[in-house]
């Protein structure tokens, strides 16, 4: 590995990474898929806001305490 940022296909290729991955039975395909699709979100899945900006919402309301 080099110094510094690492890429993608050198952390899969960490044998510690692969050893917590098998463990956790985690495939590298899998986390590809991940990170593409938290890099391009989707326009089918709606937004959901943060906890806090429900919960400021609700009580304007008076839908909770």
């Amino acid at each position: 590995m080099t110094e510094g940022r690492q890429t993608l296909d050198e952390l899969l290729g960490d044998p510690m990474i692969q050893l917590v991955m098998a463990r956790d039975r985690v495939r590298p395909e899998e986390v590809r898929m991940l990170l593409e699709r938290a890099r391009t979100p989707s326009m089918e899945q709606p937004h959901v806001p943060p906890a806090h900006v429900i919960a400021r919402t609700c009580q304007k309301l008076w839908l909770c305490p």
